[in-house]
């Protein structure tokens, strides 16, 4: 039985990335649990000066999360009545990157799934400030929703690869899972300004074809572009429904996400997107 944990805060963000992962595993056992965090913004954390209305306020939001959390249950009964699907709920105070990471911790939770839409709205923002601590921590694989994507079958998975990585079945699996359920085919893309692979990353490059044993699989060369630009171009001769990468420190993944300035790299996520822990 699958594990699967969504945070939610109740947006229709958030229920979009909800649905998504109900259909993606609409054929598979599996335990949802939605969270939902909240911390008031005035509550202060020397306790010894903690006044007894921020104390209702905190109880106050509680309520009202656990209220939340009922509606939403309802609302995936009412339009997804699937027999194989069981639901856990929880609110916690606390911040959502805090609460994730306890929840995930024991390695009870197989896979994350939330949306990536930003508080503000605006278009340059790829992610939200929590859906960026959430990738970087995150313990097990992370998918991440666009905002008003709507589910399409995962036919083409494009998994981008510098090679730069001992693979070992707990970075493959979470790909094979999808690609078995949906007899995907896996495109495996190098970009590369060198000539040649170096010596590891071709014995890396090896490894990879027996975790993909029943699988599509095609590997394609990139030479002399940006990641950004291969991945662009790459979705303009493919409809690729599922973007793949490796959480792996100093990769190319890193430096797209987390170093270089999100309106500065051109790059608008607009497919799903599977983050695998390194």
């Amino acid at each position: 039985m699958k594990k699967i944990l969504i945070p939610t805060d109740f947006s229709e963000n958030a229920w979009n990335a909800i649905v998504y992962s109900l259909q993606l595993f609409k054929d598979e056992t599996c335990t949802f649990h939605l969270l939902n965090t909240y911390t008031p913004i005035i509550f202060q954390y020397d306790y010894t000066t903690v006044s007894s209305s921020q104390y209702k306020l905190v109880d106050t939001m509680k309520k009202v999360s656990e209220t939340k959390l009922k509606e939403v249950l309802k609302r995936i009964q009412n339009q997804f009545n699937n027999p194989k699907h069981h639901f856990l709920s929880s609110s916690a105070f606390n911040t959502l990157p805090l609460e994730v990471n306890e929840l995930s911790s024991d390695n009870t939770i197989d896979m994350i799934v939330m949306g990536t839409k930003g508080a503000s709205g605006v278009k340059e923002v790829l992610f939200g400030s929590n859906t960026i601590h959430v990738l970087k921590n995150a313990k097990c694989p992370v998918l991440a929703i666009p905002s008003e994507f709507s589910f399409e079958t995962p036919h083409e998975i494009l998994f981008p690869s510098d090679y730069e990585i001992n693979f070992q079945e707990k970075h493959i699996q979470p790909i094979v899972n999808i690609a078995s359920i949906y007899h995907s085919r896996v495109n495996i893309l190098n970009v590369r300004y060198e000539s040649n692979l170096s010596e590891e990353q071709e014995r890396n490059r090896k490894m990879l074809e027996p975790f993909f044993e029943h699988i599509a699989l095609l590997f394609h060369d990139i030479k002399n572009q940006s990641v950004t630009g291969a991945i662009e171009n790459f979705q303009l001769k493919t409809r690729v429904n599922l973007l793949v990468m490796i959480n792996n420190k100093h990769s190319f993944f890193e430096n797209l996400f987390f170093k270089s300035k999100i309106n500065q790299i051109g790059f608008h996520l607009n497919i799903p997107l599977l983050v695998i822990p390194s």
